[in-house]
């Protein structure tokens, strides 16, 4: 069929401030739901409630949005002419588009903050078929993207399921009564290049875009959300549903229960707390490890990793269990120069053991979170890690950096950020560089860090890296993302992160 070629009526979702996702469900700890705690115990996802979506798709590249397909998103379409790809990857690796695209300070698009190119936003189409394995069509369903870069719409059966953004953060959608659970189903995606979020992606790397990191169809008899604080132990647990929740700690060897609670439940949030004697402490030079599993009526098992440890700044130094610690770190940006960010499991783990030969003990994951796998190497190998947000918008300091260097003096009140070229004043000599450093940087940040207008995507940022990360160990230290000035909209992160973590520093 041809191209639909039509332009929405109102403001499309990718082009817009106000939508960051829909029909999303909340941001949550990444675990699996097994059928025993034997299962849960050894952490394979292959023994759990999933069902892998990652493999052959068929593709479909445009120039842009408007061009999509028409009716592509219908079980019915036929995509025989269309390109395969494989999903996990990037489709500029695979002969499609414009090709890798490297920037560093400038932005990859004209900027016009928030809005991005209608004409020039390289879109994908991805259609997929699946069937629900027989032995799980009794459960609650979730369709669970572990990475799109940039922005996406889903369809399951040719219905609209939602919408996200946010490039290096998961998305989880509840499609249970979507699927057709004894018959065949199709699953359809329209993957932007750029969304208004582009503006806030601007890190030093090669643009590419696709669904680049797993897609997985999730299997959940009940639904359980958990977030752990090392303390005791506390455990909090959100559950829809209701019946008899059990939380049992077992040792490293995974042979003996040290610690265990069982309580009456109904939705809403539950709390556990297990007072656990002289534990083994987690750090990076001994990375000890416990067990927790959470079970629901002894049908519904979760398993997550635990490591004591204490993180505190105290007398001017970072300490962990009292200790001071010394970081032999290194920036580590998720990219591969044949796979771009969808970096296989096994070169992922060999880099991580390259690094720990050479007496690195510390991560940075810049410039944004990175796969999940990446957090459970390193609370296993014993990395500390300062997690960044998936944020950078450093383009804006070249578009008022000239204005400010060719007049000694505050950019005038007229010059706003949608004016880009300066205005018509006598030149004078420039300022110290410094000065018009600072200058410069304050200018910037009120396109985004210091506009209220930004406040809820930036702390939606925070929030997906919180949730996610927060049970690992190896995180000691959350990043507001990098080279993004300074503004109220920081102030916002970091009072959302104190409010839901007291337990890490914030950088």
């Amino acid at each position: 069929m041809s191209p639909s070629r039509v332009h929405p009526a109102s403001q499309p979702d990718w082009n817009n401030l106000a939508v960051l996702h829909r029909n999303t469900l909340p941001p949550r700890a990444n675990f699996y739901i097994y059928n025993s705690a034997q299962d849960a115990l050894t952490y394979d996802d292959t023994k759990s409630r999933i069902h892998s979506l990652s493999g052959t798709w068929k593709f479909n590249p445009a120039q842009n949005p408007f061009e999509a397909p028409e009716g592509f998103q219908d079980p019915a379409f036929s995509t025989a002419e269309w390109a395969d790809i494989t999903v996990p990857s990037m489709w500029q690796l695979n002969g499609h588009g414009r090709g890798p695209h490297y920037t560093n300070v400038n932005f990859p698009i004209p900027v016009d903050s928030p809005n991005v190119p209608f004409d020039e936003n390289e879109t994908g189409f991805y259609v997929s078929k699946f069937t629900v394995p027989e032995g799980l069509r009794d459960s609650q369903l979730r369709l669970r993207f572990e990475g799109v870069d940039a922005a996406f719409h889903v369809w399951v059966n040719g219905r609209e399921v939602g919408y996200h953004q946010g490039s290096r953060n998961p998305s989880e959608f509840d499609v249970t009564g979507v699927v057709d659970t004894t018959g065949e189903n199709t699953v359809a995606v329209r993957v932007y290049q750029y969304c208004d979020a582009t503006y806030i992606e601007d890190q030093d790397q090669w643009r590419m875009s696709g669904i680049y990191r797993d897609v997985r169809l999730l299997f959940i008899q009940t639904a359980l959300d958990s977030e752990y604080v090392n303390a005791d132990l506390k455990v909090r647990v959100d559950v829809a549903g209701t019946g008899n929740l059990k939380v049992e700690l077992y040792n490293t060897a995974k042979s003996t229960i040290v610690a265990t609670a069982t309580k009456s439940v109904s939705d809403g949030a539950t709390e556990f707390s297990l007072p656990i004697e002289n534990p083994s402490k987690w750090k990076a030079e001994t990375p000890t490890l416990y067990n927790l599993v959470v079970s629901l009526d002894d049908s519904s098992f979760m398993s997550q990793r635990v490591g004591f440890r204490h993180v505190e700044m105290k007398d001017g130094l970072t300490k962990v269990n009292g200790q001071r610690i010394v970081l032999k770190g290194a920036n580590r940006h998720e990219h591969h120069p044949k796979f771009g960010r969808s970096v296989p499991y096994e070169i992922m783990k060999q880099d991580l053991m390259i690094m720990k030969t050479h007496n690195i003990n510390a991560i940075r994951t810049c410039h944004q979170p990175s796969d999940v796998r990446l957090y459970d190497l390193a609370d296993e190998l014993g990395f500390w890690v300062m997690d960044e947000a998936d944020l950078e918008c450093h383009g804006f300091e070249s578009i008022c950096a000239y204005p400010i260097a060719h007049h000694n003096t505050l950019i005038s009140d007229n010059l706003t950020p949608k004016q880009a070229t300066p205005p018509s004043h006598p030149r004078r000599e420039p300022s110290p560089f410094r000065e018009r450093q600072l200058l410069t940087r304050a200018e910037a940040a009120k396109w985004t860090s210091d506009n209220p207008d930004w406040t809820d995507t930036y702390v939606d940022r925070a929030i997906a890296m919180v949730r996610r990360d927060q049970p690992h160990p190896c995180v000691i230290i959350w990043s507001l993302g990098n080279e993004a000035f300074f503004g109220r909209n920081h102030v916002a992160m970091y009072e959302w992160i104190k409010t839901h973590d007291d337990s890490r520093p914030v950088h």
